[in-house]
């Protein structure tokens, strides 16, 4: 039976033909078909090869497992799951990131909760210039704080003292690197999610209600409690779970500081089981990982979506009373003068300084400064590194060159592609390749990026499909495709929004004069989404420049980007030269992000 309550037509050879040519025949149609096609392509069938590879027989196991290439087995699973080293390879570093995803959401969600309400709700002095400092470290990698945690508090369990080892203060291996270290730094970068979701909840709130309450006798403590952090739940939750869901998946910050004492997090046991094999283990743990955020962020959507909810925005207009902090006022200062100063000034400084040094740690003096670590020549003076100054060294300027390349592609891409998601999706609410749209597209989202990256990686590592899907394994296409695919989310959801914007009835006007489909794209639509595709690339084009988890598995000397090299410099133990590439990716962001706001981009959207 039909939704009208007649019954359904039969589907007779030339219903189906007609259905068939409809499709064919309306470009709109064929655009939602190519687009569908194309998405299961990408995302679809890469989840279901790396499934597939998890329970496939794999050469390098044939001693171990009886059996040929190709078999079905459960060998892989067995081994993370229950054999002998399933607590070294498992159990234990899933511990770990636990650990560091829960005590990450305990320090950033509500130190960006209580800063939201300093710059929203209160009568704070300078909030123009507090408010765009607050924000600064999103704008910077996390990798990068790693560096300037190691610049500040490496030891000479790294073979090289840092800021305060060099003081002659002594560093314990605990504070230095591990648990504590790694929770710190994605703190200090991921406390921007509940900032930015916090405020954008208290802006809508009528300040009517708190007044009300004070009316009432209710003192402010009562006011916060049982009005105001009601009514800001449904974001702090959502901050919480996007927070311990990236903090969970991260692999750039627990690399640099966990690797260095064999603290490893699921995301950096998996790594090591995609370079030295058996890859297979490393693509169940990968499965694992987007499991657990499946869970994390599908329970989160329960659990708002049963919870009392409150309205907050009506057609009645509202207004903004600021709170006074009467005495409150100056000790508040204080201590945002303080978390700015300690979370950015003094460990960038650092940063900045190590890669002026000749031995870290050994202070500032004279005698221990050059521009080697720029512009020195091989050789120069037997105390320095062996490598060049980078502003000598070709690796940094392919380095460099890779990084351009990678994030102009990508963004363009990704930005046209998001558009035509973003029109689909919003001409076809309601509708079941609307729906599927956004499903689909909503994927990559569950997954870190080192896991999304390890899906891609076990996907194209070999040709498919009798050659119809090519290897691209060591290829820049390989990377490009990666990382247009994992911004999909996010540029269809601001591609929606801006579609949204623009009424169906232009188009509806354009189509009654007999104007075609690809007439009313090219003289209506894109016009009008011009400002918003700028809006996209741009958003896109820094998010892209500042990945390491991503890329990571991908990379090859004629591939790796800036943000690469600075890792494999870490790694090696060239602090100063590491330091140096990862300057001039801060500003290289800080220069994209200033570009950005120019055009109007929203920072929100770039999560």
């Amino acid at each position: 039976m039909s939704k009208n309550g007649l019954p359904r037509k039969p589907l007779t050879k030339r219903r189906l033909k007609n259905l068939i040519l409809n499709v064919l025949k309306n470009p709109f149609n064929m655009v939602v078909l190519v687009s569908l096609i194309i998405l299961f392509c990408l995302i679809i069938i890469p989840l279901l090869t790396m499934i597939s590879s998890t329970f496939t027989l794999a050469q390098g196991e044939l001693r171990r497992v009886q059996g040929h290439v190709g078999d079905f087995t459960l060998y892989y699973w067995k081994y993370i799951l229950a054999s002998t080293m399933s607590g070294a390879v498992l159990w234990g570093p899933l511990k770990n990131s636990f650990i560091c995803g829960f005590f990450t959401v305990l320090v950033s969600v509500p130190l960006g909760s209580v800063l939201a309400w300093l710059m929203i709700r209160t009568d704070i002095p300078g909030k123009k210039i507090l408010g765009l400092l607050v924000t600064v470290p999103y704008m910077i990698p996390s990798w990068t704080k790693a560096l300037a945690w190691l610049a500040m508090f490496r030891n000479s369990t790294s073979g090289a003292n840092g800021f305060l080892a060099g003081m002659g203060i002594p560093i314990p291996d605990w504070l230095a690197y591990g648990p504590i270290a790694i929770v710190l730094c994605m703190s200090m970068h991921y406390y921007a999610f509940s900032y930015i979701m916090v405020s954008g909840a208290l802006r809508s709130i009528n300040s009517e209600l708190e007044e009300m309450g004070e009316i009432q006798g209710a003192s402010k403590a009562q006011i916060l409690r049982h009005i105001t952090l009601p009514l800001i739940l449904p974001s702090v939750l959502s901050a919480t779970v996007m927070t311990i869901s990236k903090s969970i998946g991260t692999y750039g910050v627990p690399a640099n500081l966990g690797n260095r004492i064999g603290y490893y997090t699921l995301a950096t046991k998996m790594r090591n089981f995609i370079d030295q094999g058996p890859q297979a283990v490393g693509y169940a743990m990968s499965i694992v990982l987007v499991l657990l955020a499946a869970v994390i962020i599908f329970s989160n959507q329960r659990i708002v979506g049963v919870r009392k909810s409150y309205a907050t925005v009506s057609g009645k207009g509202g207004r903004a009373t600021l709170m006074p902090l009467g005495k409150a006022k100056k000790p508040l200062m204080a201590f945002l003068m303080v978390f700015l100063f300690l979370a950015m000034v003094v460990p960038f400084f650092v940063l900045i300084m190590e890669t002026f040094q000749i031995t870290t740690g050994a202070g500032y003096g004279l005698d221990n400064l050059t521009l080697y670590n720029w512009i020195g020549k091989s050789g120069q003076i037997a105390k320095y590194t062996n490598y060049e100054g980078i502003f000598r060294n070709p690796k940094f300027f392919s380095a460099f060159w890779n990084t351009i390349r990678l994030t102009l592609i990508g963004s363009i891409i990704t930005a046209i592609c998001g558009q035509f998601l973003g029109y689909i999706s919003s001409r076809g609410r309601g509708k079941w390749y609307g729906d599927l749209t956004e499903q689909m597209v909503f994927v990559p989202y569950l997954m870190s990026g080192i896991a999304f990256s390890t899906m891609y990686f076990s996907m194209f590592s070999r040709p498919h499909f009798g050659g119809l899907m090519p290897s691209l394994y060591g290829t820049f296409t390989l990377i490009v495709l990666t990382s247009v695919v994992k911004h999909f989310p996010f540029a269809s959801k601001s591609g929606t929004a801006n579609m949204l914007s623009i009424s169906v009835e232009l188009e509806e006007a354009a189509d009654i004069a007999g104007a075609s489909f690809w007439k009313r794209m090219s003289s209506i639509i894109v016009p009008l989404a011009k400002n918003g595709f700028i809006s996209g690339f741009m958003l896109t084009f820094i998010s892209i420049a500042k990945e390491l988890d991503l890329v990571i598995i991908m990379m090859t000397p004629s591939t790796q980007t800036m943000s690469y090299l600075a890792f494999t410099y870490s790694q090696e133990g060239y602090n100063q030269m590491s330091d140096a590439v990862s300057v001039c990716v801060l500003v290289f962001i800080l220069v994209c992000y200033t570009v950005a706001n120019r055009f109007g981009a929203d920072l929100n959207k770039s999560m």
